[in-house]
């Protein structure tokens, strides 16, 4: 539709700039107005046209989106029918050691979390220690550590070698994960899991949790969901739901928390391919609890460890590639009874052999499998 409101103000302000005196009185106006309008009238027309175009396009869109076969949503055109125990995401040891978010000596990994998760991370490890507040670090570093008592993520205590065991400035858990559920809010068809290494009580854990904005309206609680009794739901339905983030820690009071003990929900190999990163055996990492345990209307999620002792880039570009997919092949799929991992964990995520294969292409090639 045309504003003739608007038609007329550029009228009077066309004729004003392109009539000659002469021709803005007496006869000769009203031709040189007829010819004027037409002209208007025609380089509107396209524009009328384009405008019909786009809502045709946009009918056509929504009626192909809505035909029937189509995805009902987004979701499940990403995720189709698979639930969360038939898919895999690539995942980070030690996320919060890395050469971006604190000043750290010895890092697992080269990204901050943030850039992490941009580049196609979707489960996080990180280990939660509490510091209390030091007046003699605050002195001796002439202010630059002068933090509150808090929950912090530490690489051991949070107090012994600065850049080893904690890094400077200090990386609070709720900060953490703010960026995670920033992130989440970012991208609505994703899903996160955090595993935490947790030296802290429930009641320090809450407390910080507390503090993380929009955390409790993404949280996934497998009890409301009925996960023992009915499986793990689909993907997509955790998407349309908004619980997109899954909290495990290695202890087990604080499922009030929402955050899951990860003995009861999930396996796990043995966290450590040794010094020399031979030790390719896929072992349980609980004894009582092995990778193909098997539970009446219920699978647990498989977490893959595949990283040394000693993180350094060169054995992790060694480990990551060709080694890390025929580890998955010929010896954690057949432990946990031919199933594939869930979460493959690694140090430096980015880093690869020249096999052609990394961590993130081996995910995928997981995906694909039907």
């Amino acid at each position: 539709m045309i504003d003739m409101d608007m038609l007329r103000v550029v009228l009077r302000t066309r004729l004003r700039r392109r009539l000659p005196g002469a021709l803005r009185r007496g006869p000769a106006r009203h031709t040189a107005v007829c010819l004027l309008l037409l002209a208007l009238l025609g380089t509107a027309a396209p524009t009328t046209t384009a405008t019909a175009t786009t809502a045709a396009a946009t009918a056509a869109a929504t009626a192909a989106a809505t035909a029937p076969g189509a995805p009902a949503d987004p979701a499940a055109a990403r995720w189709g029918d698979r639930r969360l125990d038939q898919v895999s995401f690539l995942a980070t040891h030690n996320a919060f050691t890395n050469y971006e978010d604190s000043r750290w000596s010895s890092v697992n990994q080269s990204e901050s979390v943030r850039a992490q998760l941009d580049g196609g991370v979707r489960g996080l490890s990180l280990d939660t220690h509490w510091y209390e507040r030091s007046t003699w670090l605050c002195v001796i570093s002439f202010g630059s550590d002068c933090y509150p008592s808090d929950v912090y993520l530490c690489h051991g205590d949070c107090k012994t070698f600065a850049g080893a065991t904690y890094a400077l400035p200090r990386q609070s858990f709720h900060g953490t994960m703010q960026t995670v559920v920033d992130f989440l809010a970012a991208h609505p068809q994703e899903v996160v899991t955090v595993f935490l290494e947790d030296y802290v009580s429930a009641d320090q854990l809450g407390r910080s949790l507390g503090r993380v904005r929009g955390l409790s309206d993404m949280v996934f609680r497998p009890d409301d969901w009925g996960v023992r009794q009915n499986g793990w739901p689909k993907v997509a339905d955790l998407v349309t739901s908004g619980k997109r983030l899954l909290i495990f820690s290695d202890r087990s009071d604080r499922e009030q928390l929402g955050v899951m003990y990860d003995r009861s929900w999930t396996v796990s190999n043995y966290w450590s391919l040794g010094d020399l990163g031979n030790d390719t055996a896929c072992v349980s990492r609980w004894p009582d609890v092995p990778l193909d345990r098997q539970e009446p209307g219920f699978r647990r999620l498989f977490t893959m460890s595949h990283h040394r002792n000693v993180p350094t880039v060169l054995t992790a570009a060694l480990d990551n590639g060709a080694k890390l997919r025929n580890r998955i092949a010929e010896q954690c799929r057949p432990a946990a009874g031919g199933r594939d991992p869930n979460f493959v964990s690694v140090d430096f995520h980015r880093l690869s052999d020249n096999s052609g294969h990394t961590p993130a292409s081996i995910v995928t090639e997981l995906n694909a499998n039907p």
